[in-house]
């Protein structure tokens, strides 16, 4: 996202000890928040007792984990004391390894949020100057350059962290306003002293879930608006098919209380006829991708809520090692950056989602297969006379949403299960939740892209319905939706690419632009 595609900020999320939701994440990353850290005297106070508990411990000789240690299985190495302002700086230094696809900017926006939350606990050690360094790297637009593979989600997403640690300390380079920059240019240009990390900060900054945390959140969004999009499309599918809106009946879906998929039915309902006529000789019972359209899209729909509470409960944790408890004055050694619940999450995610791609796809070759389409014309061409022969209407379109829809498939091998045991089998059980996240994205972006075909080829066919049937008209909320296409999909008659039109369907439904229901 260019600075010039951010959202107006209209609030700002303030971090402290409290909870943070989704939503704060994703406004913060679309550019729709700012971001302030408190001001309270209490919490300056608890964030200052960790680091000032880690300095007593220090002069004291006490032995602590990646601080007068070397990290993982260099655990039983002890480091010399003329060494230990070191040693935070060799980690993130000998992590720098990553490779892939760098980060958005967007994405990274959330990830530095997302560990800005952790650290705001007050269980890391940290001091007051590491988390302001970072509100000062979101607020002045300096987005350090993250690739996006080389994490095992366990300890932590320590090689991508790795590079926010170097940023801070004016090292490796940012994205600025669209452009790669050294981040010591760049942060002496803004005005920004680099940071001297204390003893823990460096295992603080990177040893901790916030990678998969921040994909997580933005992943949540993308599903829940998808839920509310294929329901949208689906009524539009069945208005265009002439199909039975007695399958969404409220007496029906009361027997099977599944509440998402309840919710999904309602909505259904609400866009299809209210009291439709009965059948008339026609079919009585539609194919399955229409019928039973709100038992697919429902396990998504009931998914949701306790998606949301593994991602939130994760976002709003102390996720290092250790753990600093600054009023017991003790160094707690356990396994928080461990990223399971979030890799759980990410795999479940990316299956129902990939189930709505297959919905969509079916629904899709009902529409254009006029065996199957009472009464649209082959591929829903809209030519008409002896042109017609030459028309091919949505031909291509269905053979590319198949090949999204495969490849969304291909995608839902669970990434959870590949454990790889690493790192000296010291991390002989890790989480691979980075790579779980990274995959749903990918199985959100391509089902977006099985929508986008979907939405061409209901608001052909809802336009074809209507020429065939001029006398029945779609309920408003319909109508509303295929006007809201109009601005930009008009009706296809003559052959004509529509990869321009993907795109910008594309856009509008990742900034969310059409509402949908209640």
């Amino acid at each position: 996202m260019h600075p010039a595609d951010l959202k107006t900020i209209s609030r700002a999320v303030c971090f402290d000890q409290g909870r943070l939701s989704i939503e704060d994440i994703v406004a913060i990353a679309e550019g729709s928040a700012s971001v302030t850290l408190s001001q309270a005297p209490e919490f300056r106070a608890t964030i200052s007792r960790g680091a000032d508990f880690l300095d007593r411990l220090l002069k004291e000789d006490g032995t602590i984990y990646g601080v007068t240690t070397g990290y993982g299985d260099s655990c039983t190495v002890s480091v010399p004391a003329d060494l230990v302002a070191e040693l935070p700086h060799r980690l993130y230094t000998y992590h720098g390894c990553g490779l892939g696809e760098y980060f958005s900017p967007a994405q990274t926006r959330a990830i530095l949020a997302a560990r800005l939350a952790s650290l705001s606990k007050g269980y890391s050690g940290v001091s007051v100057d590491l988390l302001e360094q970072i509100v000062r790297l979101l607020d002045k637009g300096l987005l350090p350059l993250i690739p996006s593979e080389g994490s095992v989600g366990a300890s932590g997403d320590l090689t991508p962290l790795s590079y926010l640690a170097a940023v801070l300390c004016g090292e490796r380079e940012v994205w600025r306003a669209g452009t790669r920059v050294p981040a010591a240019q760049a942060l002496a240009e803004a005005g920004i002293a680099p940071l001297r990390l204390r003893p823990k900060e460096g295992l603080a900054i990177m040893n901790g879930t916030a990678v998969m945390t921040a994909l997580a959140c933005m992943a949540f969004t993308r599903a829940e608006y998808l839920t509310r999009l294929c329901t949208r499309i689906t009524a539009m599918a069945s208005f265009a098919l002439d199909g039975n809106a007695h399958h969404f009946d409220e007496t029906l879906f009361s027997v099977k209380p599944h509440r998402g998929q309840q919710r999904v039915a309602a909505w259904l309902r609400s866009d299809l006829l209210r009291n439709p006529p009965p059948r008339n000789g026609k079919r009585l019972q539609d194919r399955y991708s229409i019928r039973c359209a709100p038992h697919v899209i429902g396990v998504l729909a009931d998914a949701l809520p306790w998606l949301r509470e593994s991602i939130e409960n994760e976002l709003n944790s102390a996720n290092d090692n250790p753990i600093i408890d600054p009023d017991g004055e003790r160094v707690l050694h356990g396994g928080h950056f461990y990223g399971g619940h979030i890799a759980f999450a990410m795999d479940g995610m990316k299956n129902a989602v990939a189930n709505l791609a297959d919905l969509m796809d079916r629904q899709m070759a009902l529409l254009v297969d006029s065996r199957y389409s009472n009464g649209l014309p082959s591929n829903l061409s809209g030519m008409q006379g002896p042109r017609a022969a030459i028309s091919h209407g949505l031909k291509a379109l269905q053979i590319s949403s198949s090949a999204w829809t495969a490849e969304a498939l291909k995608q839902t091998m669970p990434a959870s299960v590949f454990s790889r045991s690493t790192e000296c089998h010291n991390q002989d059980k890790v989480s691979m939740g980075t790579i779980a996240a990274r995959d749903c994205l990918r199985v959100l972006e391509l089902t977006e892209q099985v929508a986008a075909a979907l939405l061409i080829s209901v608001h052909q066919g809802v336009a074809l319905r209507r020429r065939l049937a001029p006398a029945v008209a779609p309920e408003a909320s319909l109508l509303a939706m295929a006007e809201a296409l109009n601005a930009d999909v008009s009706l296809i008659e003559e052959d004509r690419r529509l990869d321009p039109e993907l795109r910008v369907l594309l856009d509008r439904m990742r900034a969310r632009t059409w509402k949908l229901y209640e």
